[in-house]
């Protein structure tokens, strides 16, 4: 999209007035999103899951009882304000040796957290460090792990379990719950969710990086007594090793579910453009297709939809692109929740930067 000139100063007041966010997931989903929206508002905070265990960030959890640094590290990067070398520098991960496949960023928070004390202090530090748009938050302190129900009634733990036994045994996810339970959030968690003007969740793997944060004890009550807009961002495909075989209507059911029912989320926010054979047939060996949603399916369960063209235009996978995704968020919020005064004013010219 081709940007219009504003004076700098206008706009970087527009951004510092702009509307306060909650972003709520994991993986690369919510930085992706993350990239964009940090364009549009200086107020945004990161709610990120915590039950990754798989990887580089499984490693870290298993030998020092850390938590899993991963997703907190992808989002801190996606709305740092430092030079690319930097970027380059804590997403390089050492090709052998006893740290193959491990990243400096995710070293760089295991440090800070043997310095500060606490995983919660160490990210805060890793905030000011990398000077984010916004703050990025670990949804819980407590050390939980995912555990699912399968349709037969068989009971996996730890996320990287579920989606292997999940694409061994060719059944569907239930349900899932964190164990132990009991994690509490954490009360700048709560604070950012009741602040909020949008809160988003998604996009993301379903069951490994949205639900999870809903499973945390205050999340869901949280949002619900929001009055803020509540968007879903519908993933653009199924995943494997989660959601083969699902509609779009059962990925928001699946949220209902583990959310308290209708009234979680007001507007589901889907991508329009059609995904390249090419691509689809990649995709296809993972039994994985484009999701097309029902209105009169989102209608029954009290949702409306939106649809938007957000693909990227990567030859390579199918994801959303940044830039696109946030400019049909922050589209989406003007047109059902419209500010007033200057504040709308603002909110226009930061769309028509990309309009």
């Amino acid at each position: 999209m081709e940007q219009k000139s504003e004076p700098l100063d206008l706009l970087r007041a527009a951004r510092a007035a702009g509307r306060k966010v909650a972003a709520i997931g994991g993986g690369t989903g919510l930085s992706t999103l993350l990239l964009g929206l940090k364009e549009y508002t200086d107020n945004i905070t990161a709610i990120v899951t915590v039950t990754d265990d798989g990887g580089g960030s499984g490693v870290l959890r298993d030998e020092y009882g850390m938590l899993p640094p991963g997703d907190i590290r992808n989002c801190l990067l996606a709305l740092a304000n430092t030079s690319d070398a930097m970027n380059e520098l804590l997403n390089y991960r050492f090709p052998d040796g006893s740290l193959k496949g491990q990243s400096f960023g995710n070293l760089f928070l295991l440090a800070l957290n043997g310095v500060c004390g606490s995983f919660q202090t160490a990210v805060a530090r890793m905030n000011d460090f990398l000077a984010v748009t916004g703050q990025v938050l670990p949804v819980t302190t407590s050390n939980v792990h995912l555990r699912a129900q399968f349709e037969d009634g068989s009971q996996v733990e730890g996320e990287t379990a579920i989606t292997r036994a999940k694409k061994q045994n060719n059944l569907v996810i239930q349900k899932i719950w964190l164990e132990p339970a009991g994690a509490q959030a954490l009360p700048e968690v709560i604070q950012a969710i009741d602040e909020a003007d949008l809160i988003i969740l998604g996009p993301g793997s379903l069951y490994t990086s949205v639900i999870p944060n809903l499973l945390v004890d205050g999340v869901v009550q949280a949002i619900r007594r929001s009055k803020g807009l509540k968007i879903y961002i519908l993933n653009i495909m199924t995943q494997d090793g989660e959601t083969e075989g699902y509609t779009a209507a059962d990925h928001l059911e699946a949220l209902q579910a583990h959310g308290g029912g209708q009234g979680l989320v007001d507007v589901c926010l889907y991508n329009t453009d059609r995904v390249a054979r090419r691509l689809l047939e990649r995709y296809a060996g993972e039994s994985a297709r484009q999701l097309w949603p029902d209105p009169a399916a989102f209608k029954k369960m009290g949702v409306e939809l939106t649809g938007e063209s957000i693909l990227s235009r990567d030859a390579r996978f199918v994801r959303h692109d940044p830039l696109r995704l946030a400019y049909a968020v922050m589209k989406t919020a003007a047109r059902l929740t419209p500010r007033q005064k200057v504040l709308q004013y603002y909110d226009e010219l930061m769309l028509r930067q990309e309009g």
